[in-house]
């Protein structure tokens, strides 16, 4: 035997033995430590779904209790219109303050001062207060030609600067309350830019708190004028409705509370400057004000008969901003006040049970976590492990019902929608990595957990798209349009697919690829429509 075929048996024989030993590290590795962790997060993943099947359920039911047996608002709340009183005159109506924030609200402030300014109120009752933060100067004398045309109109309408944009948007409705015309208004009625009440909305509203002072809040719901825009818009209309249809009906039909839209509502300014007024210290102010003055012992009324329209985001930048935000301050609010919730002492047990596991932890917290972290990491990962099964319970009940409880929740909101209920998942899906990085964002308050955009209203060229006119479309810069988690995510979840596809045997590939689709589609920004040149 030669020398070289000597070296070659000896190296031949070594890569064996190497093999063998690395062959039974890696098993050792993967009994001692994958394996357990799997199963771990298998274990707690299905009980985290089970808290939030449980929720659902349990809205669910009493929804279906409240549809069918339950109260209307006027019946369980005394509702009497208010009427002109020959002796005095207009003051039998209660002057009311309506505040609509903008910034830079170019397409929409015409709709939403006009809407305002055409409120059915003595005119001698009412005090529209326009609060510009307007940076852009153009934009701003805008504004104010708008205001001076209404006040020339004998409109009641006062237009508000800033020297700065503290606070953003709660800053605003803050310094706002400081003009010293607001002291005589004993309600105040919010709208953002893009909102458009109709005329009787203070005539069906502020009676519920002229003849019931226990009520703090009268919620409105809301009407989306761009529902049909595109697939995203249809999206954002099946969660939107759920949240009016399921959860703000089951706050209001239960415990009285659920948390203020931050437009389109009604407040009893006693209710504002008892629970300590407007606060910047998240980005979710309207939440911040709500649970403050539950606190306080104030009752909110959420009437679903009364919707104003209004403009969803139709891009997927915007719609991104908006989630963010949305996502990040209920959890940094959750932070900053479970403490004073547990300590407050006029709060009944079952209300702090309420507001800390049903409507913060379960609902604004383990709904997004368990979403990405579980559906869309843990789970596909076992694919590569065979070690670790999924018990039966966990995907014939948990999943399945899950689905089953969605379809009827949803069924109740957009049941014109129904058809779209395997996309609107797999879109929720996808979204649930922002939304989860929001929510740890939130919890910690890393970086950008106070960071406040205002969404993109596109306005008055929905009525140009609506006439058939498309405007100029302008190309997002590949970098502005990628967003490569979502598209990590998508490779990651195609790998796994590939893989059970060649060794699985539970057809998980099915969801796997289509779930990669979904991921790959938002991760591309081929969802929304595309933003008018400005």
């Amino acid at each position: 035997m030669d020398r070289n075929a000597i070296t070659n048996f000896v190296l031949q024989y070594a890569l064996l033995d190497y093999t063998e030993e690395f062959s039974k590290i890696s098993a050792h590795i993967l009994a001692g430590f994958i394996v357990p962790v799997f199963k771990a997060g298998i274990i707690l993943g299905l009980v985290l779904s089970t808290m939030l099947l449980v929720e659902m359920l349990g809205m669910g039911l009493v929804l279906l209790v409240v549809k069918l047996f339950g109260k209307k608002p006027e019946q369980r709340y005394k509702w009497e219109p208010l009427k002109d009183d020959v002796e005095m005159g207009s003051s039998a109506y209660p002057m009311v303050l309506v505040q609509i924030p903008m910034f830079n609200e170019k397409e929409v402030y015409q709709l939403s001062i006009g809407a305002a300014c055409c409120l059915s109120w003595p005119s001698d009752r009412i005090i529209i207060q326009v609060l510009d933060d307007s940076t852009d100067p153009i934009i701003k004398a805008s504004v104010e030609i708008e205001c001076r045309k209404w006040a020339g109109q004998g409109v009641n309408i006062m237009y508000e600067t800033r020297d700065n944009r503290n606070g953003y948007k709660a800053g605003a409705l803050k310094e706002g309350m400081k003009h010293p015309y607001v002291s005589q208004c004993d309600y105040v009625a919010i709208f953002d830019a893009d909102f458009q009440p109709e005329p009787d909305f203070l005539r069906q509203t502020v009676p519920y708190l002229v003849h019931n002072p226990q009520l703090g809040l009268v919620q409105a719901s809301m009407e989306f004028v761009n529902s049909n825009e595109c697939l995203l818009t249809r999206m954002q209309e099946m969660s939107l409705n759920y949240h009016f249809t399921v959860e703000q009906e089951v706050g209001s039909s239960t415990y009285a509370f659920f948390s203020f839209n931050g437009t389109a509502g009604v407040w009893r300014s006693a209710a504002i400057h008892e629970a300590g007024g407007w606060q910047d210290r998240t980005t979710v102010e309207d939440m911040d004000l709500a649970v403050r003055a539950c606190l306080k012992g104030w009752r909110f009324l959420y009437l679903s008969s009364i919707k104003v329209k209004n403009e969803l985001p139709s891009t997927l930048k915007a719609y991104r901003i908006q989630q963010h935000r949305w996502t990040c301050g209920p959890a940094n609010l959750f932070r900053k006040m479970i403490m004073e919730i547990l300590r407050t002492e006029k709060f009944a047990l079952w209300k702090k049970i309420h507001v800390i596991y049903s409507f913060f932890w379960v609902r604004k917290i383990i709904a997004h976590v368990v979403t990405f972290i579980f559906y869309v990491v843990v789970l596909p990962a076992t694919v590569f492990v065979p070690e670790v099964q999924v018990p039966t319970w966990g995907t014939a009940y948990i999943q399945a019902y899950t689905f089953y409880v969605v379809l009827f929740l949803i069924a109740f909101g957009t049941p014109r929608s129904l058809h779209l209920i395997a996309l609107w998942m797999l879109f929720e899906n996808a979204m649930s990595l922002h939304r989860a990085k929001a929510i740890f964002i939130g919890l910690f308050e890393w970086r950008g957990a106070k960071e406040w955009v205002v969404t993109e209203k596109l306005g008055n060229a929905l009525k140009i798209r609506s006439a058939g006119k498309e405007p100029n479309q302008s190309r997002l810069r590949i970098r502005e349009r990628l967003h490569p988690f979502e598209l990590a995510v998508g490779a990651y979840l195609f790998c796994c697919g590939c893989y059970d596809v060649a060794f699985g045997k539970n057809l998980y590939y099915l969801y796997l690829f289509a779930q990669a689709a979904a991921f790959c589609t938002v991760g591309l920004g081929y969802i929304g429509t595309s933003v008018p040149n400005s």
